[in-house]
């Protein structure tokens, strides 16, 4: 607002209605630059943040200011012919001429992926994943391409799918891709494109795959649905996700689960440091980058306090927000009453919250007669699973004025970035399941779903620890003797979480 010799009055919005208060003396003039900026918002609508984030990456490698898109972003990979320097054609991806940035990523990526990159090079030997044709669909990123890479430096032959529209980063897939990686992503794929490109990686002439690494269950399920016979060969399916668990359990109850699968969510080290600790400091960049919101003092609506939800309730509470958690679970709310929060039902302070953020992995969380109760600008956003949790559609209505971040997608992925540690952490219990399960020998593993052993799950923070400046007491053998343990390990039972 700038002093100036044109007289308007001043409209300020206050809870549901806008308040007009008299110029007097007070002149306002609107500049250019003002109007301009109004004029691109009428006429573009209000972007949503999965939108405007999904351009981040090239505004902010851009030379200039101009709204102007490279005329290849306006053509669909799928009608697009690619080849890499090698005449390998066998990908899809936005622009294989991004391949030496990304290969840069990878090679930052690398270098703070220290367990996984031990890990390739104490088994690169043995290769103990020769003959495994592997079939992933997870997230497309730096820290990601060093586990497929692990992957493929101990033996394996992969085929790869992103499992969400908005997270693949289009330079590192154009690495993959010139370096004969068959990867089928990229950023802002529709869910038809979604489809196709799982579909690329499973329907190959001549190549079945053995192993599923799977992030939400959508390679298994598609497999399930179009190409049940592949499980004739497949050896087991690893998982990492609770949605894609309860997918797994489900077909475990219904009988039809044919092959093994470890449930890689809920080892500890998953539990632990990708679900708490990565979204205790996750969130709170996420919300920053895309609304610049003050947290002191806002009131704020978690649903759900499993570890995603306690990690988010801890930074905004340590942010001073007023938080409110909702939860079925009577353990994990007593957890929340000790923790300091206050339980409640999302119907019963809907009306008062500034931010509503779901972590339950469930659907239909948050729906309209929920929203239809917020205050104007309420934030609303997902740091679970599934993108089922907020009802999205029935966000087509020009009377809701809330801020929906990311399309409902999963916030810190789609709008920010997840510590390289915290991904390491993660890929290599992934690499180590899917070792124990392509190597166990048969009558092993049934047809159910496991944890990781309790030994890979220690094995895995021992690798970690080497980060630090940290030393581990042994036990002596009259210590172990008394304790009825392996000097070695496992320390915990394999129910300890």
């Amino acid at each position: 607002l700038y002093i100036g010799a044109v007289s308007a009055p001043l409209c300020l919005p206050i809870t549901n209605k806008y308040i007009h208060i008299l110029p007097f003396n007070l002149q306002i003039q609107y500049p250019e630059q003002t109007r301009e900026f109004d004029s691109r918002l009428t006429k573009t609508g209000r972007r949503s943040l999965s939108h405007s984030i999904s351009h981040s990456s090239t505004d902010s490698n851009s030379s200039g200011g101009s709204d102007a898109e490279n005329p290849e972003d306006e053509v669909s990979p799928r009608d697009m012919q690619q080849i890499n320097s090698k005449g390998n054609m066998d990908f899809c991806i936005k622009n294989i001429k991004l391949a030496d940035f990304g290969r840069r990523e990878i090679e930052l990526a690398e270098d703070e992926m220290t367990a996984l990159m031990a890990l390739r090079k104490a088994a690169q030997g043995e290769k103990p994943l020769a003959a495994a044709k592997i079939v992933g669909c997870t997230h497309v990123t730096a820290q990601t391409a060093v586990l497929f890479e692990t992957l493929k430096v101990l033996g394996a032959q992969c085929r790869w799918a992103a499992c969400n529209i908005y997270s693949t980063q289009d330079e590192v897939a154009a690495a993959l891709a010139e370096q004969d990686f068959p990867v089928f992503a990229w950023k802002g794929e529709s869910e038809d494109d979604f489809w196709w490109c799982i579909d690329r990686c499973v329907n190959v002439e001549g190549w079945e795959p053995n192993m599923i690494l799977d992030d939400g269950g959508d390679m298994t399920h598609w497999i399930y649905k179009k190409y049940p016979h592949l499980f004739k060969k497949v050896k087991g399916i690893v998982e990492e996700s609770i949605t894609g668990i309860h997918r797994l359990h489900q077909l475990s109850k219904a009988g039809k689960l044919c092959v093994p699968a470890i449930n890689v969510n809920d080892s500890v080290t998953k539990q632990k440091f990708d679900n708490l600790y990565c979204c205790r400091e996750s969130i709170l960049d996420s919300l920053k980058k895309t609304t610049d919101i003050m947290f002191g003092g806002k009131q704020v609506a978690i649903c759900g306090y499993g570890e995603v939800g306690k990690g988010c309730s801890a930074a905004l509470k340590a942010m001073g927000s007023v938080v409110y958690v909702t939860e079925i679970d009577p353990i994990c709310a007593l957890q929340a009453c000790m923790d300091g929060f206050r339980l409640a039902k999302l119907g019963d302070v809907v009306r008062h919250v500034d931010m509503v953020i779901t972590c339950t992995g469930n659907k239909n969380v948050v729906v309209r007669e929920h929203m239809d109760l917020m205050k104007n600008g309420c934030v609303v956003c997902n740091m679970g699973r599934s993108n089922t949790e907020i009802d999205v559609n029935s966000l087509q209505a020009p009377e809701l004025r809330i801020v929906l971040l990311a399309e409902g997608r999963v916030l810190n992925l789609s709008s920010s970035t997840v510590p390289i540690y915290v991904l390491s952490i993660t890929a290599t219990t992934q690499a180590l399941a899917l070792i124990e399960l392509f190597n166990a020998p048969e009558g092993r593993y049934k047809q159910d779903v496991y944890l990781l052993p309790k030994k890979l799950d220690e094995y895995v923070a021992s690798l970690h620890l080497q980060t630090f400046d940290a030393h581990l007491t042994e036990l002596t053998d009259e210590q172990a003797k008394y304790m009825g343990l392996s000097k070695y390990g496992p320390f915990k039972p394999s129910y300890y979480r």
